[in-house]
């Protein structure tokens, strides 16, 4: 069993946004916490699910992330005692056992684009071609992730900086590599401080037991 309590780095000079992720695998967490605290944010993490609420003061708590091996009844469990005790939390549902991917779900969850120019991010599943579509020139990044192995229970995984660079404003179309796998693969296009998400094929059955909005689940 791993539990890691939340830290900022040593060299954070601010209150930081303090993010607890609750998943299986210990590699994982271990990688995705140092991830975020080298990112700033003040991360922890726990494998633990049915001592969640005793390790942690989930008041103090500003985003919670679940893998996608917490049981959907515990998860909702959590959900629910959580919001009763801090109504301001943010809850992101890691897309897979990919840390440097859930870290960007969690910029995307809490990233201020107030002030940032009107940006879309699309996905043609068809042509495998993300389009992103911007009213200002804007530095954009755009990575693929993908699983390489599901042996359980530490998964591993890779990626690939598609684009790295800034693009003036219009519609630009950036294709998925054929390498990319059909399953189990993610993208993450940053405009700015803006950072969009999206599922490029979802993950085997048997190796997630979340479900997200706008998928078929996974397959």
């Amino acid at each position: 069993m791993l539990t890691v309590p939340i830290e900022a780095d040593v060299a954070a000079t601010t209150p930081a946004v303090r993010v607890l992720v609750i998943g299986r695998s210990e590699n994982v967490l271990t990688d995705l916490v140092a991830i975020l605290r080298t990112n700033g944010y003040a991360a922890g993490a726990t494998n633990e699910f049915d001592r969640v609420l005793e390790l942690f003061d989930v008041n103090r708590l500003d985003v919670v992330v679940f893998g996608g091996m917490v049981p959907p009844d515990t998860n909702a469990y959590l959900r629910e005692e959580i919001t009763n005790r801090n109504a301001d939390v943010t809850f992101v549902q890691g897309y897979a056992g990919i840390p440097g991917l859930v870290a960007m779900q969690v910029q995307a969850a809490v990233a201020d684009t107030t002030d940032e120019p009107a940006s879309s991010v699309t996905y043609d599943a068809g042509m495998r071609t993300l389009g992103v579509s911007l009213a200002a020139p804007r530095q954009v990044s755009v990575v693929a992730w993908w699983a390489t192995s599901f042996t359980p229970p530490e998964p591993k995984s890779t990626s690939r900086v598609l684009v790295d660079t800034e693009l003036p404003a219009g519609r630009h179309d950036v294709a998925i590599p054929p390498d990319v796998p059909a399953q189990a693969s993610f993208a993450t296009v940053s405009v700015g401080p803006a950072v969009h998400t999206l599922i490029v094929g979802a993950m085997p059955t048997g190796t997630t037991m979340a479900r997200f909005p706008g998928t078929a689940g996974p397959e």
